[in-house]
C-alpha cells in the first residue's frame, strides 16, 4: 500500500480527466462545464478510499483506477446538483463560484448529468476487457453494482430526497441518521466496498472495513455539520451556515454543538477500533478517521 493519503490523491489528480470521453466541438460549453467542476480541486476522498481498499485487499491500482475516477465523477455530479437553486442554492464550491453561477442553471444540470452517465460508461467499458476471466469479471461487476447502489435511490439520492423533505421541520435523530447515512455515508461505504471487491478481499476484510466505512461516513457528515457552524468560507471552500439558512436539520441543530462533538468522537473511536486488528496495514483508514478531529478544531 501507499504510505500516505497524498500519494493516492496525486494518482487521482493525474488521471481524473483520462476517462472523460471526447465531446464534439459543437458541445464545447458542456465539456468546459464538466471540466470546470471535475478539476476544481476537492479532497478526492472517495476515490482515495477505493484505491486504498483495493491495495489493502491485495489488488492493483491500475485495475481499480476506472472505478475510482467513476466514483469521483458521481460525487462531483452530486455537488453540482446540490448547489443548484432548487437544492442548496449555493454560490461557492471548493473556493470557486459554483457551476451554475459560471455556466447557468441549465448547463450545470447537464454537466452533472454528463458526469453521472460517464461514470457508468467508464465502468461498463472496463468490463469488456474481462469477459475471458470470469472471476475477475465478477469482482468488477460487484464493484460497479456497489457504486450504483451507494449513489442511487437506496443510497445517496434517498438521503438527499429526505433531506429536502425535512427542511424547516422538527427532525428526529432517527430521521437525521437516515439522511446522513444515505446522503453522505452510502457513497463513502460504497467506495471502500468497491475497492475491496476489486482487490479480491476476504469475507473478514469485507466485514471489518464495511463497519469502519459506515462509522466513518456518519462521522464525516457530523464533522460537516459542525464545520457549517464554526467554519469560514476561506477554510472550507464553501459558504458556512448554509444548513441554518435553508432550515436543514443537522446534528448541531437537533442536538447542540457539544453533543455533536461527543457523537463525532464516539464514531471515530468505533471506526478506528473496528480495524485495529490490521495494525499498520490499515494506517491510511485510521488516519482519515482521526483527521476528522483536527478538521473540526
Amino acid at each position: 500500500m501507499k504510505d500516505s493519503y497524498q500519494e493516492y490523491y496525486d494518482i487521482i489528480e493525474k488521471h481524473i480527466m483520462d476517462f472523460i470521453p471526447p465531446i464534439d466541438t459543437k458541445s464545447d460549453t458542456l465539456y468546459d462545464a464538466v471540466k470546470y467542476s471535475i478539476t476544481n480541486g476537492g479532497k478526492r476522498l472517495r476515490p482515495v478510499l477505493l484505491l486504498a481498499a483495493c491495495e489493502f485487499a491485495g489488488g492493483e491500482i491500475k485495475s481499480a483506477l476506472p472505478y475510482a475516477c467513476a466514483i469521483e465523477y458521481i460525487h462531483t455530479y452530486s455537488l453540482i446538483h446540490d448547489d443548484l437553486p432548487g437544492m442548496d442554492d449555493d454560490e461557492l464550491r471548493r473556493g470557486k463560484p459554483t457551476n451554475h453561477k459560471v455556466y447557468g442553471e441549465g448547463m450545470a444540470i447537464l454537466a452533472g448529468d454528463a458526469l453521472l452517465n460517464t461514470a457508468y460508461e467508464v465502468m461498463y467499458k472496463d468490463l469488456i476487457y474481462y469477459f475471458d476471466t470470469p472471476e475477475c469479471l465478477s469482482c468488477k461487476v460487484n464493484a460497479g453494482l456497489t457504486i450504483a447502489k451507494g449513489s442511487g435511490i437506496r443510497g445517496m439520492i434517498a438521503g438527499q430526497a429526505s433531506d429536502i423533505e425535512n427542511e424547516n421541520k422538527v427532525c428526529s435523530n432517527e430521521m437525521l441518521d437516515y439522511i446522513h447515512v444515505n446522503k453522505t455515508g452510502a457513497l463513502i461505504a460504497a467506495a471502500v466496498r468497491a475497492g475491496l471487491y476489486l482487490g479480491g478481499a476476504k469475507d473478514s476484510e469485507f466485514e471489518r472495513l464495511t463497519t469502519f466505512a459506515e462509522y466513518y461516513g456518519l462521522a464525516y457528515q457530523i464533522s460537516d455539520d459542525i464545520l457549517d457552524v464554526i467554519g469560514n468560507a476561506e477554510e472550507m471552500g464553501k459558504n458556512p451556515n448554509v444548513d441554518l439558512k435553508r432550515g436543514k436539520s443537522s446534528y448541531v441543530s437537533v442536538n447542540g454543538l457539544d453533543a455533536a462533538y461527543e457523537k463525532l468522537d464516539e464514531l471515530i473511536s468505533k471506526a478506528v477500533n473496528s480495524i485495529e486488528c490490521y495494525y499498520d496495514n490499515a494506517e491510511i483508514f485510521r488516519d482519515v478517521a482521526l483527521n476528522l478531529k483536527s478538521r473540526t478544531k
